[in-house]
């Protein structure tokens, strides 16, 4: 089963009108995402809490890291470079951060407010090898800047 971006981005749409708190915006994000795809592993948000650093927020799935700096792994990627990670393979990713070592692939993209500020990122963790695809990258980068970019 693939996600049914549409419909995904229809319900998130109807659950966030109107919120503007940014933690009750992430855990509907991730709780919707989460729950879209046999794929999502673990799906959530680490937030920008300070310079050069990321701490967990809402998410769904097993334990995550509870901090990461912009310098490692493959959010920090994302922080760093506010560019989409798209790692078919985490262990052939230099300064992987192996948070759960049952993750193989990983989808990481930058999230962005109206005023064009890095809150966060949002990463995707799957236990099969290249689980996601272009499409998965550009139809959540639709509904993130839908969510938090109003």
């Amino acid at each position: 089963m693939q996600v049914d971006y549409q419909t995904l981005s229809r319900t998130i749409d109807s659950l966030t009108d109107g919120e503007t708190d940014e933690i009750a915006l992430m855990a509907t994000v991730a709780c919707e995402v989460h729950h879209s795809d046999p794929r999502f592993d673990w799906t959530g948000f680490y937030r920008v809490t300070e310079p050069e650093l990321l701490k967990i927020g809402p998410y769904q799935g097993g334990h995550g890291c509870l901090q990461i700096p912009f310098s490692r792994g493959v959010c920090g990627a994302a922080a760093r470079s506010g560019q989409v990670q798209l790692v078919a393979d985490v262990d052939a990713f230099p300064g992987h951060i192996a948070c759960a070592s049952s993750t193989r692939s990983e989808l990481v993209l930058p999230v962005w407010n109206a005023a064009g500020d890095l809150i966060a990122v949002f990463d995707i963790d799957s236990d099969k090898p290249a689980a996601f695809t272009e499409t998965d990258a550009e139809k959540l980068a639709a509904i993130l800047a839908a969510v938090f970019q109003r």
